[in-house]
This record gives C-alpha cells, sequence and structure tokens, in this order.
C-alpha cells in the first residue's frame, strides 16, 4: 500500500485521495473551511495550504520542494509525498488567512448561537494572531431572513460558498448564490425565491462559521452544555443517522449524524423539527381507566389490575384466539417481542396485528442521493420480522378492522399500542372498538384515549433505548436520550409488568440486551450500533493556582 508522510506521521492510503482526506482519516488536523466532504472541492479559502514535497520523477525520484504552497484539498496525495502544515511558510499564511478574515467580522462571540462550535473561532486561537492589525470601521452587512428555518448573519460569513453548493450540488434548487465582487461580496437568495426545500436545515450545519443560523434553536441554549445522544430517526421509515442534543432531560436540537451508508450528512427538515411533540403539553402523564364513561386517574397498580380482569375475563368467556394485540410500527424490536410474549402467555391463539402506517406523498430522491421517505413509521419491517419469528396469525391493520367488523368472529379484548406523533385514529376503529375490552397504551391525547377502557402512558423514543430496521432492512440500534416523563413507563416495561401482574410472568426490569440476546440470529448478528466517539480534548492549557 502506497505511503505518503504528513506532518512527520507516516500514513498509508488506496487510490486518488487527496492530501486533506489522507490526514483527516488519520485523524492529522489541517485547518480547512471550504472543503466538505460531500461537496465538490473548490480550495477557495486556502487556509489548508501545506508545504509539499514530492519525488521528481525528473531528478531520479529525488524528493524536492514544490515552489509554492499547495492546497491540501486539492492536491492528489502520491507515493513517498511529504506534506508539512506546520513548517514557517504554512504557519505564515494560516495567520495571514486567518488575519484577513477577521478584517470585517464583528467578533460578536457572546451572542453568537455558533459559539463553541465555530471553526473560525477555533482557528483564531491556533492558527491567528492574538492581536489584530486592522484599525478601520469595519464593513457592516445586513442580518436577513432567508427562509422558514433560516437566518442570514451576512457579517459573519467567510465566503466558503458550502451554503451554495449545496443547493446546487444536493438538493439541485439553486436557491443561494454569491452576489457582489470583492469586499462587497455575499451570500444572498434570489429574489422571491427562499431557501424553502425539504432540506434547508443542511446548510446550517455545514455553515463553518456563524452567518447560517437556526431559527428554532437560536438564543436557546449555548453548546457546551448540550449532551449528545446517538440515536435513529423515529419519525420515518429512513432510518437517518441522528445526534440528539439535549440539557437537563429537555430536547434543544437534532442534528445529522454521518453514516455513508444511509444518509450520508444530512437529514431532512422533516426530521430535524418534528420531535416537538416530545415535550407537548398533550402528553399522558397518568394513567387512566374509564368508569361510568369518565376517564379517572388512577395509579399503575390500580391500572394493572383492570388489565388484568379485563383480558383475563376476555379467554374466560370467550375462549382461545378472542385477544388481539395491535403493535405500532414506532415501537421497537425489543417491545413488539415482549409485548407479543406477554398476550400470547395469556391467550396462545391471540391475534397479533401490525399497526397503522402512515404513507405521505412518495418518496423523493435528491440529486445528491438523499432521499425523503413517505413512510413515516420507523419500524414496520422489524415489527413484522419480530411478529413473524412468535408465530400464530399474524395480520396488517387494515384486515384486522375487517374481522372486527365480522359478527362471526369474537374479539372479547384488544391490547392496543400507538405511539405516533399524529393523530392515527379514525372512524372506523372508534366504532369497532365500541365493545370489546380495550387497553390503549400511547403517548399523546387523541380521540380514542377518552373512549378505552384502561390508558397506559408510554414512552417516546427518545426515552428509550432499541432497534429500529429501516425502508432498506438495516437494523440499527439507538440509544437512550432523556428520561422518561414522570409517571410514564417504556412499552417494554409495561409489558413485563403486566405479564406480572396477570400471572405469566416474573416482575422485572425490562432489559433492552437481555431482550436482544434472546431474539438471537440477526438482532445479534447483524446489528448496526452507532460507533463510539471519544470527547474532545481541549488545547486549552490550565494553570494550578496555589
Amino acid at each position: 500500500m502506497p505511503t505518503a508522510t504528513i506532518n512527520g506521521r507516516p500514513c498509508e492510503f488506496e487510490g486518488r485521495p487527496t492530501i486533506l482526506q489522507v490526514a483527516l482519516d488519520n485523524d492529522i488536523a489541517i485547518p480547512h473551511y471550504c472543503y466538505h466532504p460531500g461537496l465538490s472541492v473548490v480550495a477557495s479559502c486556502r487556509i489548508c495550504l501545506a508545504e509539499v514535497a514530492a519525488p521528481d520523477p525528473r531528478q531520479d525520484n529525488k524528493v524536492s520542494v514544490m515552489p509554492k504552497l499547495m492546497p491540501t484539498c486539492q492536491t492528489i496525495i502520491s507515493e513517498g509525498m511529504e506534506v508539512d502544515t506546520n513548517s514557517p511558510k504554512s504557519a505564515a499564511n494560516q495567520k495571514a488567512v486567518m488575519e484577513y478574515l477577521l478584517i470585517n467580522h464583528p467578533i460578536d462571540c457572546p451572542v453568537c448561537d455558533q459559539a463553541g462550535e465555530c471553526s473560525l473561532q477555533d482557528y483564531s486561537y491556533r492558527y491567528g494572531n492574538s492581536v489584530s492589525r486592522f484599525s478601520e470601521d469595519k464593513m457592516k452587512q445586513p442580518k436577513k431572513d432567508i427562509g422558514p428555518n433560516v437566518l442570514l448573519y451576512a457579517d459573519r460569513c467567510i465566503m466558503c460558498t458550502r451554503c451554495v453548493r449545496f443547493t446546487r450540488e444536493i438538493t439541485g434548487t439553486g436557491e443561494l448564490g454569491v452576489f457582489g465582487r470583492g469586499a462587497s461580496e455575499q451570500i444572498d437568495v434570489f429574489p422571491g425565491k427562499p431557501i424553502d426545500n425539504e432540506l434547508s436545515g443542511n446548510v446550517i450545519d455545514i455553515c463553518p462559521v456563524g452567518a447560517l443560523l437556526d431559527k428554532d434553536f437560536l438564543f436557546q441554549q449555548r453548546v457546551w452544555y448540550l449532551k449528545r445522544t446517538p440515536s435513529i430517526d423515529g419519525i420515518t421509515a429512513s432510518g437517518d443517522n441522528i445526534w440528539i442534543e439535549h440539557n437537563e432531560g429537555v430536547i434543544h436540537r437534532v442534528k445529522p449524524r454521518e453514516n455513508d451508508h444511509v444518509n450520508q450528512w444530512w437529514i431532512s427538515d422533516e426530521i430535524r423539527y418534528g420531535w416537538k411533540f416530545i415535550h407537548s403539553k398533550e402528553r399522558l402523564r397518568m394513567p387512566y381507566r374509564l368508569q361510568f364513561g369518565q376517564q379517572v386517574e388512577c395509579d399503575w397498580d390500580r391500572a394493572y389490575n383492570e388489565v388484568k380482569q379485563g383480558l383475563c375475563g376476555a379467554v374466560s368467556e370467550h375462549g382461545k384466539g378472542s385477544v388481539a394485540l395491535v403493535i405500532s410500527p414506532m415501537l421497537t424490536c425489543e417491545e413488539a417481542h415482549v409485548l407479543g410474549q406477554f398476550v400470547r402467555a395469556l391467550d396462545d391463539q391471540a391475534v397479533l396485528v401490525t399497526g397503522p402506517v402512515m404513507i405521505k406523498g412518495e418518496n423523493k430522491t435528491f440529486p445528491g442521493g438523499y432521499t425523503v421517505v413517505a413512510e413515516k413509521c420507523p419500524n414496520l419491517r422489524g415489527v413484522q420480522r419480530v411478529l413473524r419469528g412468535l408465530g400464530g396469525q399474524v395480520i396488517d391493520y387494515d384486515t384486522f378492522l375487517t374481522q372486527l367488523a365480522d359478527k362471526k368472529k369474537t374479539t372479547g379484548a384488544v391490547v392496543l399500542t400507538a405511539n405516533y406523533p399524529w393523530d392515527w385514529t379514525t372512524r372506523d376503529l372508534t366504532k369497532a372498538l365500541s365493545k370489546p375490552f380495550t387497553v390503549l397504551i400511547d403517548t399523546l391525547l387523541n380521540p380514542f384515549t377518552a373512549k378505552a377502557d384502561v390508558v397506559l402512558p408510554s414512552a417516546t423514543w427518545v426515552e428509550k433505548s432499541g432497534t429500529f430496521e429501516n425502508v432498506n432492512n438495516r437494523l440499527q440500534a439507538f440509544d437512550q436520550a432523556i428520561s422518561i416523563i414522570e409517571m410514564a413507563k417504556s412499552e417494554g416495561q409495561i409489558a413485563m409488568d403486566l405479564a406480572a401482574a396477570c400471572g405469566v410472568g416474573n416482575k422485572q426490569k425490562f432489559d433492552v440486551h437481555e431482550v436482544r440476546r434472546k431474539l438471537g440470529g440477526i438482532f445479534e448478528q447483524s446489528i448496526h450500533r452507532p460507533s463510539v466517539q471519544e470527547a474532545p480534548e481541549s488545547d486549552m492549557k490550565y494553570v494550578e493556582l496555589i
């Protein structure tokens, strides 16, 4: 395998990558602004220039230094090449570039949302000068509202053009352009064409400074207070890898997590902003039971006892096969398994049903390859896989509604799980479930919560761990980000508790890893887990005060 040396470290590589790509693959820091692995290379910011020496075939492959500094983002690496970004010549260029970039920059870090994750801030500390020689008045640029989700603070822009290339190459919508020349040059939208595509929020992520800001996150939280938890899109079937960023049990934003096999570096705005229901005032926080036609709050023990009487009474009165379990495709594979086991332990001929699936429009694939998936349930295929593994009768939601309406077939009790962020109830369902004893396990208030015999409050996907199988049959694990709201429980724990209350299981804590081990097979061999990222170490020097 060919080898080159970057800052004194030998680095192996394959194919024809650039110097910067090889450096990043080997955790060697080279400052860069305009380069992004998902966009074309323009080499415009010039801070990544380095001193490069390479074997010269015209001089018997003697290593000779190139006369000019070379852009590492654009220069193809070769066998025997020696790259030095720390040489006096390279360091002088870095300081000069930083000085030029900061000439008209407002230096408003204390009020900038990007502070703490700003490349300009970091590089100024590492590669810039401690004192500015610029004493003239700075040029002022306007702040602009350029779309439903994005604000432009043109004062802070360093003209890296990442956002412009994104709208041209990834979305193909081309809302952004470079206007003006020289010191008056600025990024802006074309007249009457705001940045309003399904992926617009990604320009905020790829902006290396605080020029493009998220309206939703503006002035909400300092980034150094945020904790990041790796997760999976729990709103659509895409399986996009995401970061849940939260503090003190409150989610503040969702950002994409890089995965070349799924979503690359992007997520849709639907995923980015669709988590708001998690902190909704409509969240169910207490168990309820139906008494004289009215829902009455009760504790968990009373609710479990009501469920026991209703389910066991249905089996005693109507016989085997009279209990139905509807598993929502919003639930994890592990929860589907323990719920199915519980119901089958009560009634070994119970009908297992996959819950309703929302399809919104059609799949839309952008020029950059990212696809917005029309199916709005994260785990339909995973639920189907688990239920088939339990055996017996497994049907879809429409077939279930038909069976409920069939007077020849008696359904004595239904355990219904939901967890949808949208209103999933229908008039047909409400009418069909007017007779059987019904247990609803859900997260949000909806028209059916007033009619179910027992309502049990459950947890959203960010409040638990588990596994989803996306539209491409990729099984992906995710971690719990925040604690479950007070008095609610995960569906897995509810299933364990109900099994113990009904005498078909032992009282125990729901353990995702143990359930996954029992599922075995593909759940042990082919599941994709988030890679562990070490926390970045600060290069700030501390001294002990005596």
